[in-house]
């Protein structure tokens, strides 16, 4: 369908990212990757052969252009970004810097080619922040409260998204992804610490305690691999400058995500709060409402939550 195609991704070492490549591979779509020199690359390990990186760096804009000019891509995924709420609070400067100038820097370099490429940001449920309870499920026309540095840097991106189609008519599709995880998730995030502690317990390699922090927000969780195929849905179908939900509509209480994963596992264990992963001010509830997404894409989720934990637990258990 997409023969010849060629598509750029930023963030291609990261988690969403490396899959984002593989579902592309499968499409038939040449993939080209943006890395810093320093970047971890495990992730793409299993498609290294398959892919072509390129070195650029979003805080270089020159770097960004030559590697845009010189590729010429049909497609550009946005998905390079400091995304860890927790490190917002201990580095907000750093994720301002990342999320928002370089984004900049990336549809400045776009501009600056004149190519009509559709570019898809991932911006992120997070803006919403503080939702009242009348307020769920989030549609996008919802007030925006931010309340991380992470989220006001993803806003920004956001907004910085709709200036640039407004004034120069650039192909930029906005889509706010609500909780996503799975296999090769980074362990700072909840689901995939729980998954990985247990994976260390059932190998003798730590004491049968998991550490946890708020257990009572409550996430609406999509697999990653259904993520991306609706990220790849939105260069296509979707309209520029517009904002689209991606979310399943329905959430998991993070208690409910961790019983679900010692329930999975072969050994006993004991649940011990954490004061060092508890945030200064945490979202309670964030539930997406997805129509206009699936109106314009047909897209749904289609693998169930408990064979994402599985297949996230499993991938803890080969790599600890």
């Amino acid at each position: 369908m997409n023969k010849g195609k060629k598509a750029l991704i930023t963030g291609i070492t990261g988690f969403v990212g490396s899959h984002m490549a593989e579902l592309l591979l499968t499409e038939g779509v040449e993939v080209y990757g943006i890395q810093r020199w320093r970047s971890k690359t495990e992730n793409i390990e299993a498609i290294q052969d398959k892919i072509k990186i390129e070195e650029a760096d979003l805080l270089d804009a020159h770097s960004l252009y030559t590697v845009i000019d010189k590729i010429k891509p049909d497609y550009i995924f946005h998905l390079a970004a400091q995304s860890f709420v927790q490190s917002s609070w201990a580095s907000p400067t750093q994720t301002l810097e990342v999320n928002i100038i370089g984004s900049a820097h990336l549809f400045e370099a776009v501009r600056k080619t004149g190519l009509p490429v559709p570019i898809q940001i991932a911006c992120s449920s997070e803006e919403y922040g503080k939702v009242l309870p009348n307020e769920v499920p989030i549609k996008e026309t919802n007030p925006m409260r931010p309340l991380s540095p992470y989220a006001v840097s993803k806003l920004a991106m956001d907004y910085l998204g709709y200036q640039y189609h407004q004034s120069y008519q650039m192909n930029i599709i906005r889509t706010r992804g609500f909780n996503h995880t799975g296999p090769r998730r980074g362990e700072v995030f909840a689901e995939s610490s729980f998954a990985k502690q247990i994976a260390e317990i059932e190998k003798g390699k730590r004491e049968p305690v998991v550490h946890v922090g708020n257990l009572e927000a409550r996430r609406d969780y999509t697999d990653v691999r259904d993520m991306v195929r609706a990220y790849y849905l939105a260069v296509q179908k979707c309209d520029p400058g517009e904002a689209y939900n991606i979310a399943t509509g329905k959430a998991w209480k993070i208690k409910d995500v961790l019983d679900l994963l010692t329930g999975m596992s072969k050994v006993k264990v004991e649940i011990k709060p954490d004061p060092t992963r508890m945030r200064p001010s945490d979202v309670e509830v964030l539930i997406g409402d997805n129509t206009k997404f699936v109106t314009k894409t047909g897209w749904k989720p289609e693998i169930p939550f408990e064979k994402t934990m599985s297949d996230l637990l499993n991938y803890w258990r080969e790599n600890v």
